[in-house]
């Protein structure tokens, strides 16, 4: 039987839960143990205080006092939700939806309770759930807009678009007065139904609807795009002019309102007349503009674009804009423009083209021509490096020739580092990239560029320094826990894949999963959104981040961290004496027996060294334990990776990794690949095979496949005991085609 509290504690515990809302914790938890001294088994106290240690880090207590608070209170709905909450700080949600479930079965009232349900399930993608505890909330507080909001967006990311559309109309219809035209939630929410009847594929409707609500919206270039695109899809030619030109008058640098447009005129690809004509037209009205002068350098052939990219290339020339090369750089996939482009910019530099006018000689004899001629040797050095029209020799000559001119430039030190770099030369890199650096110390792209070229140069500690030039170094471990903090995910992969070359694993692994848990941060940072984007009434871009985050995982970023992580996971798998450091020799297998023992007594004395130096920081810091706010600084316990490399199997830690990458990117050969060698090596021959299967189908030609195919064989030869029948079967099978695919390849 649960304990009742007297009139004065159960004002008391209304104080507990004042506290915690408050974040007053400590004042929380006095309270609550002065309740409990009087009333040791109350069970809603013990609950709240339980809530309350695990927002003061102390998990392990609350997990056991709030089970001892259901053990004496199993019909309390706040037991209940309070332990639903535990399970949600430790990201165990589907838990934490049980415990939810009971709590709303004892408090089926209770709008708290059921908002914690409907954000989880939101989080979990649990649409039909998600769409039952909408309805519920809506049925019990039918007046507040968010409900009817989140209803709509639980019926159209399940699916059900003319449910979503009704449930809008539902509530607008509800509205005596239409609101304010300064009412942002509704302007917001007025788009996201026209979105839904679009995404419905009724374009005619979502145009009428669109025209007759545009006037009352604030986001008016949402409204001008969505009417111009609705009016193109539907073949309407002339209003679509009339729209997408409108457009580009507000923006004459947005390049897909000029491929909308051309699209709208009907002009074929093939008739570059007609196709110059509308781009001069505009350039005339935007005599500043770039995109339409540049633009036509995509079509036009010949001689045309030999004249226009002379034009083009002359202006940009004596602007001195640093960023022209990589606006023109896509040409050079045509050969042929490669080419012109090469002719007529060395014919600048060696005064053999005749340079149009640019205003009065007075200009050209005051140092122009030396701007025009700095510019141009910048150009050519880029060019000449670039991997089209490489020639790193003239690249020398010209990068070095701009300098002369211009020895104080920081892009032309930069772009010599980046030759010292393809030349295969990353010390000389490092060094250039940082003297680029020491002209422009306030600028953080190029402090940024100088160490990730230190990374490359295995350079971590100095990499590491400049980097602290920028951080606050206030957290645990300075300089490196502040980018942790921020979350700089580059710098930690460069980070990592150095350790990795110099076969520190330890270290390397310490970086690959800080990447992989910011990118679980990210996919729980949506949490907060399910309730603020609502609050705010921005729907569109919430519905776009929710969609976002169902392909977080097929980011470039995360491809390449898993890749390493697998990588680092595979050399600790076949060289385990990596677990104690880099060994002083190419390999192992190399040394005889006092040599190879000599080796690892080195590589463990010096991981003995690191782990006593780390120590000492440790104790260091402790003396200035708190940060700014007054709260504890919270101590990485594995800083230097130890636990991670000591694991007792890396190819199932390798699985971590290798999952979610064959999930989002089954089309890169190279996760492919290293599928296959983790499942190899773990004995698991059917999806070792299903990985070799779609390699295959990704790049046939490979040279790899047949290796890989012949050392699958040999494996299945040398087996201590046959496979089971059904899976024998099966391998012999797939692997009779795949192998016969390989010959024919």
């Amino acid at each position: 039987m649960p304990q009742q509290l007297s009139s004065k504690d159960s004002s008391l515990f209304r104080q507990v839960v004042r506290f915690y809302e408050n974040k007053q914790y400590k004042k929380g938890i006095k309270a609550a143990e002065q309740i409990l001294r009087k009333t040791p088994n109350h069970g809603d106290t013990q609950a709240m205080k339980a809530l309350i240690m695990s927002n003061l880090g102390q998990q392990e207590e609350a997990f056991v006092l709030a089970k001892e608070a259901l053990k004496n209170d199993m019909r309390s709905h706040v037991c209940w939700h309070v332990y639903g909450l535990l399970y949600r700080q430790d990201k165990n949600y589907e838990e934490a939806i049980k415990a939810y479930r009971f709590a709303l079965k004892i408090e089926p009232e209770s709008q708290p309770i059921q908002r914690d349900l409907a954000l989880l399930q939101m989080q979990m993608r649990d649409y039909p759930g998600y769409i039952q505890s909408r309805s519920a909330m809506l049925q019990a507080r039918p007046g507040i807009r968010q409900n009817w909001t989140a209803l709509a967006i639980a019926h159209h990311l399940s699916g059900d678009l003319e449910e979503a559309e009704k449930v809008l109309t539902t509530y607008e219809e509800t509205l005596k007065t239409p609101p304010p035209l300064s009412d942002m939630e509704h302007s917001e929410a007025v788009l996201y139904k026209n979105t839904i009847i679009a995404e419905s594929g009724n374009l005619e409707r979502a145009l009428e609807h669109l025209e007759s609500v545009g006037h009352r919206i604030s986001d008016v270039l949402a409204v001008m795009e969505m009417k111009a695109d609705y009016l193109l899809r539907l073949g309407r030619t002339e209003e679509a002019d009339a729209a997408y030109t409108a457009l580009i008058e507000r923006n004459p640098e947005n390049s897909v309102y000029y491929d909308a447009l051309i699209r709208v005129k009907g002009i074929p690809k093939d008739d570059h007349k007609a196709l110059k004509a509308v781009y001069d037209s505009w350039v005339d009205k935007n005599p500043r503009g770039d995109a339409p002068r540049r633009i036509p350098l995509d079509f036009l052939e010949g001689d045309d674009f030999k004249q226009a990219a002379d034009t083009y290339l002359q202006r940009m020339l004596r602007k001195g804009v640093p960023s022209l090369f990589a606006n023109i750089k896509t040409l050079y996939a045509n050969p042929s423009k490669r080419d012109i482009v090469q002719e007529l910019v060395e014919g600048y530099a060696s005064g053999n083209v005749e340079l149009q006018s640019n205003g009065s000689a007075d200009k050209q004899a005051n140092g122009d021509n030396k701007y025009f001629e700095a510019s141009t040797y910048y150009f050519l050095a880029q060019h000449y490096n670039y991997h089209l029209s490489r020639d790193l020799t003239k690249a020398t000559e010209y990068v070095d020739k701009a300098i002369e001119l211009t020895p104080k430039s920081v892009e032309y030190l930069m772009t010599k580092a980046r030759i010292w770099k393809h030349q295969g030369d990353l010390g000389k890199a490092a060094e250039t990239m940082e003297q680029a650096r020491l002209l422009d110390e306030k600028d953080r792209y190029i402090n940024s560029k100088a160490a990730k070229y230190q990374l490359r140069n295995d350079e971590n500690d100095k990499a590491l320094d400049n980097m602290s030039k920028f951080t606050r170094n206030e957290t645990v471990g300075g300089a490196l826990g502040d980018l942790h903090e921020m979350q700089c995910v580059w710098y930690l992969t460069e980070d990592g894949e150095s350790y990795l070359r110099q076969k520190k694993l330890a270290l390397a692994l310490k970086r690959f999963h800080a990447v992989y848990n910011i990118f679980d941060v990210w996919q729980e940072d949506q949490f907060d959104f399910h309730s603020f984007s609502l609050r705010k009434g921005m729907i569109r871009a919430y519905v776009d981040m929710v969609r976002w985050e169902d392909r977080l995982r097929d980011h470039p970023f995360y491809s390449r961290v898993a890749i390493d992580a697998i990588k680092t996971y595979i050399l600790l798998h076949d060289e385990p004496d990596l677990v104690h450091g880099p060994i002083p020799a190419s390999s192992l297998d190399d040394l005889d027996g006092a040599e190879r023992k000599k080796a690892l007594k080195k590589a463990k004395k010096e991981q003995l060294r690191l782990e006593k130096i780390e120590a000492e920081k440790r104790e260091a810091r402790k003396a200035n334990a708190k940060s700014a706010d007054g709260e504890v600084k919270k101590e990485d316990p594995d800083p230097l990776g130890n636990k991670l490399v000591q694991t007792q199997d890396p190819l199932k830690d390798a699985t971590k990794f290798l999952t979610p990458l064959l999930e989002f990117n089954p089309q890169n050969f190279e996760a492919q690949s290293l599928g296959f060698e983790v499942y190899l090596r773990r004995g698991k021959f059917v999806p070792a095979l299903k990985c070799l299967e779609a390699a295959h189908s990704i790049d046939a030609a490979n040279p790899a496949l047949q290796q890989q195919l012949a050392r699958f064989k040999k494996a299945l030869e040398t087996l201590p005991e046959p496979l089971p029948a059904q899976v024998a079967e099966v391998v012999n099978s797939e692997l009779e085609q795949l192998s016969s695919k390989l010959v024919k390849a």
